[in-house]
């Protein structure tokens, strides 16, 4: 597929994004179905090995067995999630710039450097949602610690706190809803922030910290985008989900909270295919918006057309050594006295011998000749 590099508006990388996505369905779809089909078969397995438990009778153990599965899926679909989105945004950037892609050249691509990807995603949620993390860490702290909400036995009301623990655990409540707004501020303006990270690392093959610096520079004057395009895509996935488990939402409702296996399995299939189509959407959408923002800053359109047509785009000079390399493009009769080389000093006599003085010159011996052939200096009878 050809394309135009060219600065493009919100609207327009909404209409190329859905462009490249209905074009290459297959090719996106099939990177991401292994990490949806993965989740799946672990999902089951977790419905299976709680349906088991529960008729096996050991309450008691169910707990630290489905933490400690838990962490096992969250740790293997970590390492799936990552290498897909990785994936998908190699195969955006060679479908967008004309180039072939398949499913196997994208995961070959990718996969030698999943560590580094892996690295840069773990650094980026790091520092995004650390803060919103322990603040539901403290008030649900609070409200277990006072309250003895988790120590009630099921079926029965909590036991109700005495004045001073009511008063405790109001405060916590109240600094929770007062941080909540910031603490939300600061975690959706860090998300925009890094947001071109992978694409950028991918791309660029650049290492993790470098790529957070880059995705800094890079998303400066397009964050409310990159903000608009998150939001329009998230609301589709939200009302896709929606409109494919209506059923299980009705299900729990009806049944006060409790949704059976059968139909707890029957959602994770349908989670499969939305998951499959929906996934690439996103990473689509970003790597776009990455190239879009080279264009503005960087002018990669007419470097694009520049190696397209053979020519050689010259390296960018770093910054440190710019002002060491003026010199060298300054024409020599254009260069001042400061930017020539330095005339080399005569290197002084030692201090215990004399200076030698030269010998005078006769002025009855002709001057050496200035002629530059071979030949020395003109015969009067070769000159006759």
């Amino acid at each position: 597929m050809e394309t135009s590099l060219r600065p493009l508006t919100l609207g327009e990388i909404l209409d190329r994004t859905a462009e490249l996505y209905r074009n290459n369905f297959v090719l996106f779809a099939g990177i991401f179905a292994p990490y949806a089909g993965v989740a799946l078969v672990l999902n089951l397995l977790l419905i299976g090995l709680g349906m088991l438990l529960k008729n096996q009778h050991v309450a008691g153990a169910t707990i630290w067995i489905t933490l400690g599965t838990g962490a096992i899926e969250m740790l293997i679909l970590f390492l799936l999630f990552g290498a897909s989105v990785a994936a998908i945004c190699r195969a955006v950037a060679w479908v967008h710039l004309g180039q072939p892609a398949t499913i196997r050249g994208a995961y070959g691509a990718v996969l030698p450097r999943l560590g580094r990807y892996l690295w840069l995603m773990t650094i980026t949620a790091f520092v995004v949602w650390t803060p919103f993390v322990l603040l539901y860490i403290g008030a649900f702290g609070v409200l277990g610690f006072y309250g003895k909400i988790f120590s009630a036995t099921p079926g029965t009301p909590p036991p109700q706190p005495d004045p001073q623990t009511a008063i405790i655990i109001g405060i916590a409540m109240l600094a929770f809803f007062l941080l909540l707004l910031p603490v939300g501020a600061y975690t959706i303006f860090m998300s925009l922030r890094y947001a071109l990270a992978l694409p950028a690392c991918v791309v660029e093959n650049t290492k993790a910290r470098p790529s957070l610096r880059r995705a800094i520079d890079l998303s400066k004057g397009a964050r409310w985008r990159i903000f608009v395009l998150a939001l329009l895509i998230g609301v589709i996935k939200i009302g896709l989900v929606g409109i494919t488990q209506v059923f299980t939402i009705a299900g729990v409702i009806k049944n006060h909270g409790q949704l059976g296996p059968g139909l707890t399995a029957l959602s994770q299939v349908i989670g499969f295919f939305t998951n499959t189509f929906l996934g690439p959407i996103y990473a689509t959408g970003i790597t776009l918006l990455y190239y879009d923002q080279r264009v503005r800053k960087e002018g990669f359109d007419i470097e694009w057309m520049m190696m397209a047509a053979g020519l050689t785009v010259p390296a960018p000079v770093p910054l440190i050594e710019a002002k060491s390399a003026e010199a060298e493009f300054v024409p020599q009769s254009l260069q001042t006295p400061a930017t020539l080389p330095d005339e080399p000093h005569p290197e002084p006599h030692p201090p215990d011998e004399p200076p030698t003085h030269a010998e005078p010159v006769d002025s009855t011996e002709p001057p050496p000749s200035l002629d530059p052939s071979p030949h020395g200096p003109s015969d009067p009878e070769h000159s006759a």
